[in-house]
């Protein structure tokens, strides 16, 4: 029974201040409040399949186009896209009336990096 508790008690208060009890670096609040950001952006199955399209398309495509591709309301493809401009996903252009999307290479950053985590797992 003693060396049980001298075991917890040496495993508990380490002598050198370093090891297991060494405080962990503390990350960069500005990194993380961009991170969290851009994968807040992505958490909306509308947002990440309207990125998704635009991806997957040659140049820019019509607000009206990714509307059509998305099995959702003209309200919702807008407030996504307007969700992925805010993190800096996609960018756009207004001529007349319509409004033109495209990726960014940020965005296909992160469309290549999840494909290639995807397929990691097969």
């Amino acid at each position: 029974m003693v060396e049980t508790n001298q075991f917890q008690e040496a495993v508990s208060t380490p002598t050198d201040g370093e090891g297991c009890c060494s405080p962990a670096p503390q990350p960069d609040a500005a990194v993380v409040e961009a991170d969290v950001r851009l994968l807040s952006a992505l958490a909306s199955e509308t947002r990440y399949e309207a990125l998704r399209v635009l991806a997957d398309a040659e140049g820019e495509r019509c607000a009206c186009e990714i509307e059509r591709a998305l099995p959702v309301s003209q309200s919702a493809v807008s407030q996504a896209l307007g969700a992925l401009y805010d993190a800096g996903l996609v960018e756009r252009r207004k001529e007349g009336r319509w409004r033109y999307y495209r990726p960014t290479e940020r965005a296909r950053a992160v469309i290549e990096t999840l494909d290639a985590v995807r397929s990691e797992r097969r």
